[in-house]
């Protein structure tokens, strides 16, 4: 006879999903304890599904899951938090899916899936609630899951000299991942000025939580420049354009 599945009770967050089959669902899940995961919805496109309700886009759920060959397959779904407030609100999707887009990149970067979970949860429920600048929520977020996943830049030390960065314009270079001083930037390619006032944000972005964040009203030129260098360091890290962030772009053009 053969042996029984394995089973596990777990929480989960629904990043994205594709369908399989006639009835079926592929969902790519970020978990607190085993990080991305990719499980299989069996059924989960007929009318008649329980579960489908449970396991919407950005959806915080407890799911009961069968160990399987293929797909571990989930058995039972329960919805803990379905952040209703946001998915009925097109900008609230378009900024929860670039959260989810850049779990599901750097999910796998980090070794620290805790306290990823603790930030993906933080977002949506700030999303959510809609009480904060979702821009600023976003940059804190951009620059905290680059630190958890390696990538986090050099804000406070010249890369050249290791001298301590002054309160004036330096130089900025995606591909060495910092700044570089007056002195050892002026003669370097492919670097770009960064005005001191730029640099004090994401300094404060970097060594802050978001609870010392959540109120600071920032310039919006100032924010918009944050806004390109933390998306250019993305893509400069990934070696890809991010669909969700190019979206989240356009709502902006339009309001």
């Amino acid at each position: 006879m053969a042996e029984r599945s394995r089973i596990n009770r777990m929480q989960a967050v629904v990043l994205r999903r594709r369908d399989y089959n006639d009835a079926d669902r592929i969902l790519t899940v970020f978990t607190p304890n085993l990080g991305k995961l990719d499980l299989i919805a069996k059924g989960i496109r007929k009318t008649s599904s329980r579960k489908a309700g449970h396991l919407e886009l950005f959806t915080h759920v407890s799911i009961l899951v069968a160990q399987a060959r293929t797909w571990d397959i989930i058995t039972e779904a329960v919805a803990v938090e379905s952040f209703r407030h946001l998915r009925g609100d097109l900008g609230g999707i378009s900024r929860a899916s670039y959260v989810a887009e850049l779990i599901d990149v750097f999910g796998e970067a980090s070794d620290d899936s805790t306290r990823l979970w603790d930030m993906l949860l933080l977002a949506l429920r700030e999303l959510d609630a809609a009480e904060v600048d979702p821009d600023l929520l976003l940059r804190w977020f951009e620059i905290h899951l680059l630190s958890l996943a390696g990538f986090q830049p050099e804000l406070f030390h010249c890369l050249g000299c290791g001298e301590d960065l002054q309160p004036v314009d330096n130089f900025l270079s995606f591909q060495a991942g910092g700044i570089y001083c007056p002195s050892c930037g002026e003669t370097l390619n492919g670097v770009e000025r960064i005005s001191p006032d730029v640099l004090k944000i994401l300094r404060h972005l970097q060594r802050s939580t978001w609870g010392a964040v959540r109120g600071l009203t920032i310039r919006p030129a100032i924010l918009q420049a944050v806004e390109s260098i933390l998306y250019r360091y993305l893509v400069t890290v990934l070696e890809r354009q991010l669909k969700s962030a190019d979206f989240v772009r356009r709502l902006q053009r339009v309001n």
